[in-house]
């Protein structure tokens, strides 16, 4: 873990909000602050390791399946064409896979996020894919807001 917590470390520790939807003892998924789409969902390893392909392999592919249960429950909820992954890495150091759904290539350009999402719209996203995961048997995990 580098020397610095990352803001997602931040969050996790209860520092600074979040709109946290799923917690398990190895990774978080949380709504994106700024979206690309509605209902653009992070899946976040709880250990801070700042590059994807640093992660132990079992820890990614914890966090792949994670991301999976996200996309399908999207898929419920928002009913998308499709649901987008990314990877990418630059924003914060701390591995992170953007899930998104999608109804075109378009709608994976971060030079298009929403810098001004209303907050109300952000929590009842969180709640609308917490119903999905709930419905989906996922209850276990899912954080209540």
């Amino acid at each position: 873990m580098s020397a610095n917590p990352s803001i997602f470390t931040r969050i996790f520790n209860g520092e600074i909000p979040g709109r946290i939807v799923w917690r398990d003892e190895h990774a978080i998924a949380m709504i994106d602050i700024r979206p690309l789409k509605r209902g653009h969902t992070l899946v976040i390893p709880i250990e801070q390791i700042d590059q994807w392909t640093d992660l132990p392999a079992d820890l990614a592919a914890h966090c792949f399946a994670l991301a999976h249960h996200i996309g399908a429950a999207q898929k419920v909820a928002f009913a998308p064409a499709r649901v987008g992954v990314v990877v990418a890495g630059f924003e914060v150091p701390h591995a992170h896979i953007h899930v998104v759904p999608t109804d075109s290539m378009g709608d994976l350009d971060f030079a298009s996020a929403d810098t001004s999402p209303d907050p109300a719209d952000l929590d009842a996203v969180a709640e609308e894919l917490r119903s999905a995961l709930r419905t989906a048997g996922h209850g276990e995990a899912v954080v209540d807001s």
